[in-house]
Parts: structure tokens; C-alpha cells; sequence
């Protein structure tokens, strides 16, 4: 008697680790191949009692389309990648993240987020692992990259918008204000309202770097002393504000204000003031930076300097999708300046 031979599996099974594919997605609603991907991709082109029946069988199935397969066809990604350095705690950068996500999404593009740190080595990592991935577009915090990264972004051909900063040379376009004048202007401010021995508590990072340098050259040129710049590591915190306020003591103990990089440096700054009896703003002024969603109900409130992180959100955003869909984009530098908020700490 010959050997009964096993059973050929079926062709069309499909294998458990596989994923579903348009082609069982049609089947389940009653429709070509061809049909489910225009009611995917070009939805306008089929009827609504088509186009409803292939959303109902991609919703049963749980399909998710191949958007690589389909970028490589189209050479669009639909995806726009983000890169801030730091998302801590209610962070300065939210409401501009906030602000890229929601008008990416309205342009029917979706954004994806990267964290660099402080730390141009970090950057240029994530910028070659993103570049290789080919996003339609990329969203650069500050301007201060290194020789390799802006040669990898030149030489791209992907979309750039920098943010958060000024410069006459951006790599394509930008979208900031100048810290340099956040710096005079917060100098200024102190002046008029009667310091006369100010000191620094920030962040050595470029930007806030680039604030100090401001402030200490407008400070020369109103004829106060030497500023006092105590300096710690990003991401900044309440306690490097208290500490950064002990260290200022220490070098100038007949200190009047002090200027710091952020406001969680300004709310250290506040609470180590108290703890040792000083009045604020009595004998000691304070202005932070960045009007933090805290800064206007802590006691004392805080004088803070306030940047729009929505508006650069979202001109960075229209930005990117302008030059994607071939639009002109006339004036590829936008300054959205700042403004000073005086509350009760200064």
C-alpha cells in the first residue's frame, strides 16, 4: 500500500507572523485590489458606499498601509521630523511642538520627534539616522550645528527650518529671534527700574550663552560693574537656581538683580532669596526666561521674558509644507521677537 502523502497547505495562507495586506482587506470588503488602495489613497475618486465599506474592513482588521512602499513610489514620507533638545518637565519648547503637530496634521502630514540633548555630537547622530530615513521636511532647534551636520542638511535636499534663533546664514530657512537682544534688553530693563550691581545664574548652553554676552555688553555700556556669571548644565533646575544664587552671593554680596536663563533658575533663585530673608523684589530683582505655565501663579509672581513658541511652531510647520508642495517661499527669515512680562519679582 502506498504512503498516505500529507496535505499541501493552501497557497493563500497566511503565515502567523505576517502582516494583513490590502489584498485580504479587499476581500473582506468585497472589492478589487485596486479599488481598497484608491479608496486608500485617492478617497475622493470612489464612492462614499465603496469608500465606507473599505474603511469598515481596514477598522475590522486592523491594516495599517506600508507608507515606506508607498513613499518610495510617490518619494513623499508624509512625515516631518522635529528635533528640540530637551522635553523635561513643562519645558519651553511644548507649545511649539504643540503648534508643528497640529498644523502638520492639517496639512494631512504627521510630525515625528527627536530629542538631541546639549550636545552637538548627539545632534549629528540623530541627524544622520533621520536624514537616512528620508522625512519630507526637518524642524532644527538654534542655529549652532556642527561642519558635518550642515553639510549633511545641505546636501540633503530635504526641507530645513531652524528655529529659536537668528542668523543671516540659515541652511535654508528659519524662523527665531535674536538672544542677543533678549539679553540687552533685559540689562535695559534692570537699569531703569534702579540695579545697579546685576548677575547672571544660566545655562551654558549656546543660546543662553548668546543672551549673557548681551546683557553684559549692554550692562558695560551703562557704566555698571562687572556682571557676575554663575553658569550650570542643561536642562536647568529650581535647586541650580538656589545654588547659582548662594554663588552669586559669595562674589557680590551687595547684589540688586539677577537675570537667569529660565524660569525654573528664576523660581530657585526666588525661594533660596526667602529662605535667607531676602525681599523679593524689595532688594533683589528677578526676571527668568520663558513665561513657563507656573510663572504667573507662584508668590511672588515671576517677571519673566516671554517667546511665542506657538507662533514659531506653526510658521516653521507652514514653512516646511509650502516648500514640499511647491509653493514659493518669498521671505525665508521670520523674527518673531520677544517681550519682557513684569510681574511682582522684578
Amino acid at each position: 500500500m502506498s504512503p498516505v502523502k500529507p496535505k499541501r497547505r493552501a497557497r493563500r495562507e497566511r503565515k502567523v507572523s505576517g502582516s494583513i495586506t490590502l489584498a485580504e482587506v479587499a476581500k473582506m470588503a468585497g472589492v478589487a485590489v485596486s479599488t481598497a488602495s484608491r479608496a486608500l489613497n485617492n478617497p475622493e475618486i470612489v464612492s462614499p458606499e465603496l469608500l465606507q465599506r473599505v474603511q469598515d474592513a481596514v477598522s475590522r482588521s486592523g491594516y495599517v498601509p506600508n507608507l515606506l512602499a508607498g513613499g518610495l513610489a510617490s518619494n513623499r514620507s508624509r512625515l516631518v521630523a522635529t528635533i528640540v533638545p530637551t522635553i523635561v518637565g513643562p519645558a519651553l519648547f511644548s507649545s511649539c511642538i504643540q503648534a508643528i503637530t497640529d498644523t502638520l496634521a492639517a496639512g494631512g502630514y504627521q510630525a515625528m520627534l527627536g530629542v538631541s540633548g546639549y550636545v552637538d555630537s548627539r545632534e549629528d547622530a540623530l541627524l544622520a539616522a533621520i536624514i537616512s530615513r528620508r522625512p519630507d521636511g526637518i524642524i532644527l532647534t538654534g542655529i549652532v550645528h556642527s561642519p558635518e551636520g550642515r553639510r549633511r542638511l545641505a546636501a540633503a535636499g530635504i526641507p530645513v527650518v531652524e528655529t529659536w534663533d537668528l542668523t543671516p546664514t540659515p541652511i535654508d530657512m528659519l524662523v527665531g529671534f535674536s538672544h542677543e537682544k533678549v539679553g540687552a534688553a533685559t540689562a535695559e530693563y534692570f537699569h531703569k527700574r534702579g540695579a545697579r550691581r546685576p548677575g547672571i545664574i544660566s545655562a551654558n548652553d549656546s543660546r543662553a550663552l548668546q543672551r549673557n554676552r548681551g546683557f553684559t555688553e549692554t550692562a558695560k555700556k551703562l557704566g555698571l560693574p562687572e556682571i557676575p556669571i554663575h553658569l550650570t548644565l542643561p536642562p536647568t533646575t529650581i535647586g541650580a537656581g538656589r545654588s547659582g544664587l548662594r554663588s552669586l552671593l559669595e562674589q557680590c554680596p551687595d547684589l540688586d538683580a539677577v537675570a537667569c536663563s529660565s524660569d525654573y533658575l528664576a523660581l530657585g533663585v526666588v525661594i533660596e532669596a526667602q529662605q535667607r530673608g531676602i525681599k523679593v523684589p524689595g532688594q533683589l530683582a528677578v526676571v527668568g526666561f520663558g513665561d513657563l505655565n507656573f510663572a504667573a501663579d507662584v508668590h511672588p509672581t515671576l517677571s519673566t521674558v516671554r517667546i511665542d513658541g506657538e507662533v514659531i511652531g506653526t510658521q516653521a510647520a507652514r514653512f516646511i509644507i509650502d516648500r514640499i508642495e511647491g509653493r514659493p517661499v518669498l521671505n525665508r527669515v521670520v523674527d518673531v521677537g520677544f517681550s519682557i512680562v513684569t510681574r511682582e519679582s522684578g
